[in-house]
């Protein structure tokens, strides 16, 4: 039986007037008695990482951000101007022709797989349409790396060069090798945030080091041509003995003067040695020039041994100082420290490495020949080279003074100073 109390409860109940409630306040179980009540909505903090937050959008600033605790219209509203825009990670696979472009999401889900031609104007029309705001765009060290990276960087593309050693590392573990995998491998790797960033050099560094290879190449032509024709002559039984350049010249047209029938055999070689000796003498008046115009390199310069060529290559090779920590970390860097092999009990130190640029340190070690064999003038540096060339060797005692130099020329370029002679200036 009904109680008349609960019975009489019921038509007050039923009449109450009630306003028609949105679906998400009945799927909230809201009751009647709170739908009088206005709703507030209620404000959550939450991280701005949790946003796309980035000033290139012009949409949110930095800083702590407010939403209402069920705004899925909200997100979706972000969503489509931009704000809540799903992290992109790129992988290109460069080669001469093309390139392979893979486009990842933060979950590691292929977004876009497609191949574009090796051009700046190619490659950003394609990142535009799949990866307008990509996080990281990776890429390996190569023939192309330099010229990429600076086009796209300079489009606003956060480009990465990867070391193409690592880089080969990671994506040796893969079992099918293919420019379509190695781009997916660079994405991952973009993603996953497990690589080492290749410092890429200046446009301007880049320009001065071009210029020295081309006369490197140009110098090692005439060393082959000088002893061509030495080898040519001595079968004949002529010997020339030890000469180079002008003085090579000079001794090629006396003998020649002596034996006329080897006018025939030696005077098309000849002519090109004389073109070459021409050229590597324009070049060295456009790098003495520049030289002339740069204190840094005045500087460079003042250590015995250390030419103009010497002083533009270290600059073109290191092109940023500061961003090595140690000045000992530069004779790690251009391959003149020994290499370790270390595991349990084993513990072996071999030659050194040899990595890095192999031009900067032939440079060096003829500037430490130069000092211990053509500089008269006494200094620390030729005091302690002369006593280690009587106790391991002068080729050795030369591949010390090489990475010794190098620490010193990083040292005069950071700190503004000039070589000491004396220790008594120290």
């Amino acid at each position: 039986m009904i109680s008349s109390r609960r019975i009489s409860a019921w038509p007050a109940f039923e009449t109450r007037p009630r306003r028609s409630l949105p679906p998400d306040e009945y799927w909230r179980g809201t009751s009647p008695s709170q739908a009088d009540k206005p709703r507030q909505p209620k404000l959550k903090k939450f991280s701005p990482h949790a946003l796309k937050t980035s000033s290139s959008h012009g949409v949110i600033a930095s800083g702590t951000a407010t939403r209402p605790e069920h705004s899925s219209v909200n997100i979706a509203f972000l969503t489509a101007i931009g704000v809540f825009a799903m992290e992109k990670y790129v992988g290109l696979d460069v080669s001469l022709e093309e390139t392979s472009v893979c486009v990842l999401d933060q979950a590691g889900e292929t977004l876009f797989e497609g191949i574009s031609a090796s051009n700046p104007e190619a490659l950003d029309k394609i990142l535009r349409k799949n990866a307008p705001h990509a996080v990281r765009i990776t890429f390996e060290t190569g023939s192309l790396a330099n010229w990429l990276w600076h086009e796209l960087n300079a489009r606003g593309y956060p480009v990465i060069c990867l070391d193409a050693r690592h880089a080969r590392a990671a994506l040796s573990m893969r079992i099918n090798k293919s420019d379509k995998n190695d781009a997916q491998g660079l994405a991952e790797l973009a993603r996953m945030g497990w690589y080492r960033e290749i410092k890429v050099k200046s446009i301007e560094s880049r320009n001065v080091r071009a210029k020295l290879i081309a006369r490197a190449k140009l110098v090692d032509l005439r060393r082959d041509l000088e002893n061509q024709i030495r080898g040519l002559l001595k079968s004949l039984g002529v010997v020339l003995g030890k000469s180079a350049g002008h003085t090579f010249s000079s001794k090629i047209m006396s003998c020649l003067g002596d034996a006329p029938n080897l006018r025939s055999l030696i005077m098309p070689l000849f002519s090109i040695h004389s073109a070459l000796i021409e050229q590597i003498a324009q070049y060295d008046l456009e790098l003495k020039d520049f030289s002339r115009s740069d204190p840094t390199i005045k500087r460079l310069m003042s250590v015995p041994g250390v030419g103009p060529v010497t002083a533009l290559a270290f600059i073109s090779t290191i092109d940023d100082p500061h961003r090595f920590k140690k000045a000992s970390d530069v004779g790690a860097y251009l391959g003149l420290t020994p290499w370790r092999y270390q595991s349990g009990e084993l513990d072996r130190t071999g030659r050194i490495s040899k990595r890095g640029d192999s031009l900067m340190r032939t440079y060096l070690f003829e500037a430490a020949n130069v000092l211990l064999k053509v500089v008269r003038r006494s200094s620390p540096l030729k005091s302690w080279g002369m006593k280690l060339a009587k106790r391991i060797g002068a080729k050795k005692a030369k591949v010390a003074i090489a990475r010794k130099m190098a620490l010193i020329l990083h040292c005069i370029w950071t700190d503004g100073t000039q070589f000491e002679w004396s220790r008594e200036t120290q």
